[in-house]
């Protein structure tokens, strides 16, 4: 069973916050385990509701071995990063009373476990690169579409692709985000971030 070091304090467990985190960072790593080891493949995947089952759903290339080696009822875990940084205690007006501080780094994850199966039907390929091409290009002026490329060029691309769909199982998200520093060291850290224009600083909630 996969394990997860996540104290109290960096634990969020709102289900559709992290639904949103996997929409916003949809990038997974995603890794499995069979007779061969370990395999990892990185991928954007899509979060979707079917027939009252949360699954995720992504495609890698054919050539790529790791869909070969999952086996019926493989268990996967997909972990989807959000923004990270180093903290530097300079930031910690606590430094200044005894210098009792260390640097540490602040990120923010999403582990999804579930089972996880390969797909090779043509026409679910289809939807599936419909929907990962409208979900990403939407945020564009002038939209892609798969129907903007010969239909021939498409079925070609498709037949080079696996589809993996993994049953989500759990959800579990970690946001490391200097929850655990006193009122002052906490914006501090928020406030030095921003300085930097790291995205980091953006997901700390105001205190």
């Amino acid at each position: 069973m996969a394990y997860l070091y996540n104290p109290s304090h960096f634990r969020n467990t709102d289900t559709p916050a992290l639904h949103a985190f996997i929409g916003q960072y949809p990038l997974a790593m995603l890794t499995t385990h069979g007779p061969e080891g370990f395999s990892a493949s990185h991928l954007p995947m899509l979060l979707a509701e079917d027939g009252g089952r949360t699954v995720l759903r992504g495609h890698i290339a054919r050539a790529n071995a790791h869909w070969k080696h999952i086996g019926e009822g493989a268990q996967a875990l997909a972990v989807f990063s959000g923004p990270q940084a180093y903290v530097t205690p300079q930031w910690y007006p606590s430094k200044l009373k005894d210098g009792r501080v260390v640097p540490t780094w602040n990120y923010a994850v999403a582990h999804v476990r579930g089972t996880v199966r390969a797909v090779h039907d043509a026409g679910w390929l289809y939807d599936l690169v419909t929907a990962l091409t409208n979900a990403h290009e939407k945020n564009f002026a002038h939209q892609w579409a798969v129907t903007d490329a010969p239909a021939d060029y498409i079925e070609k691309m498709i037949g080079a692709i696996v589809g993996l769909e993994i049953t989500v199982e759990t959800i579990e998200g970690k946001f490391k985000l200097s929850q655990n520093r006193n009122d002052a060291d906490y914006a501090g850290t928020q406030n030095g971030l921003a300085a930097l224009n790291n995205p980091a600083a953006d997901i700390m909630p105001k205190r």
